[in-house]
C-alpha cells in the first residue's frame, strides 16, 4: 500500500507527519489504532535503535516504538518545518 511513497517507515529522525491512511490487513496494526494511530493523527519519529528497527514515534505527548514491519502500514503526509 503506496499512495505517496511516504510511511510512518520513512519519516527521519525528528520529522513531523499527518496519518493519511492504515492498512488495517493487519490485526497487530488494528492495534496499534486502538492506542491512537488513526487518520488524522500528527506523529513524530523521536528516535530509533541501532540498525533502524525499531522506531521510536512521539503522538499526543507519549512515546511509542513500533517494528519497521508495522510503521510500513500507516501512509502518512510529512508536516513542513514550523507547520
Amino acid at each position: 500500500m503506496k499512495l505517496n511513497g511516504y510511511t510512518l517507515a520513512t519519516l527521519k529522525r525528528g520529522q513531523k507527519g499527518v496519518i493519511k491512511s492504515v492498512d488495517t490487513r493487519d490485526p497487530q496494526v488494528q492495534r496499534l489504532m486502538q492506542l491512537g494511530l488513526v487518520e488524522g493523527t500528527e506523529i513524530e519519529h523521536a528516535s530509533s535503535a541501532i540498525g533502524g528497527d525499531p522506531i521510536e514515534f512521539r503522538l499526543f505527548g507519549c512515546g511509542i516504538s513500533l517494528r519497521q514491519e508495522h510503521a510500513r502500514y500507516f501512509q502518512v503526509a510529512p508536516v513542513a518545518a514550523g507547520d
